[in-house]
């Protein structure tokens, strides 16, 4: 009875780190979303409507960035500035700014090109008009759907660098940072680990499938299927 009672304190003491430590990992996504969008819609905007210099050099900017594999690039930064949060924040934004700078600079061009776009100017509308309440709009669909399936990745990427103590320094609650935590209990206590292991991989899958379902939903030419 001792030994039931001991067990059931320490699976609600785990269940409450795991659900303490989901508040962290929405945090970072919220956060790393928002910094590599906002800058990514800069660059693609620039790039990709004004064209000319400002394109060849944003581009060749991001091709720096794309020529790194997305994990190595984010353990070099979180090498070189040490470990903490606003580290995770900065090193994982960095790493998927370029995908998401050339979509939205592919969008911007072909929107551009449309019918309305030239009568928007035909009729006197600045350059600020038609990017804010013409382009923008207009390629936002995509973007959503690569912001929802990049979920999972910011949560894998987040874990990584927890796991190997370039993330979130204890005592911070990080789903990553307990599974590396349980890794001296394993043979003991293997939920330590194996918990945070699963909640990590119900939200990389469950953000997967949320992102196959936007682009169903907006893209018209699945719809007529």
């Amino acid at each position: 009875m001792g030994t039931f009672i001991r067990y059931r304190l320490h699976g609600k003491r785990h269940l409450s780190r795991l659900i303490y430590g989901a508040r962290t990992s929405i945090y970072l996504i919220v956060v790393i979303i928002i910094i590599r969008y906002t800058i990514a819609i800069l660059i693609g905007v620039l790039a990709g409507y004004f064209r000319g210099a400002a394109d060849e050099i944003l581009m060749r900017v991001t091709d720096i960035f794309l020529a790194f594999p997305s994990i190595i690039l984010a353990m070099a930064i979180a090498a070189a500035m040490g470990p903490g949060l606003n580290t995770v924040i900065i090193a994982i934004s960095v790493t998927g700014l370029g995908w998401a700078a050339r979509l939205i600079r592919s969008q911007v061009l072909s929107v551009r090109e449309q019918p309305y776009i030239e009568a928007a100017k035909a009729l006197g509308a600045g350059n600020l008009r038609i990017i804010l309440f013409h382009i923008l709009p207009n390629c936002m669909g995509p973007l959503i759907v690569q912001a929802t399936v990049s979920v999972g990745w910011i949560v894998l990427i987040a874990a990584a660098l927890s796991f190997i103590g370039a993330g979130a320094p204890p005592p911070t609650l990080e789903w990553g940072l307990m599974v590396a935590e349980g890794r001296a209990y394993f043979m003991s206590a293997p939920w330590v680990s194996l918990f945070p292991g699963i909640a990590i991989f119900i939200t990389v899958v469950g953000a997967n499938l949320l992102g196959d379902g936007l682009r169903d939903v907006m893209d018209p030419r699945l719809r007529r299927r």
